[in-house]
């Protein structure tokens, strides 16, 4: 597509196009498959190589996926291709970040103005 970059950097996906930037992050699609079955998430946890609390955190959204837990999918899931383990989507903090946390002007400290007794 002409005018549009593409860039991986520390596992973010990075899309640029007329001046728009838009930060990718990698999800995944193995929990709809009910467990693929595994019978629980430490059976998953060890075909994959990883420990069951980074299952439950991507499955929850606490963490992000690592390249350890992308070859763990395909380790766990050899019948499915790459594309049907995962996609990418918009970094939803990054859409908002500006409009959540305000303006670097409205985040400065406010100065309080001193009571002037009169005298």
């Amino acid at each position: 597509m002409q005018g549009l970059d593409n860039w991986h950097i520390d596992g973010y996906n990075i899309a640029i196009c007329h001046n728009w930037v838009v930060i990718m992050i990698i999800k995944t699609k193995i929990f709809e498959f009910g467990n693929g079955g595994y019978k629980n998430l430490s059976e998953l946890a060890q075909t994959m190589g990883i420990s069951v609390s980074q299952i439950y955190r991507v499955k929850e959204g606490k963490r992000r996926i690592n390249q350890k837990f992308i070859i763990g999918a395909v380790r766990a899931f050899p019948k499915h291709k790459f594309e049907d383990l995962f996609y990418l989507a918009p970094d939803p903090l990054n859409d908002t970040d500006y409009y959540r946390q305000g303006s670097a002007e409205s985040n400065q400290p406010k100065r309080r103005r001193r009571a002037r007794s009169k005298a």
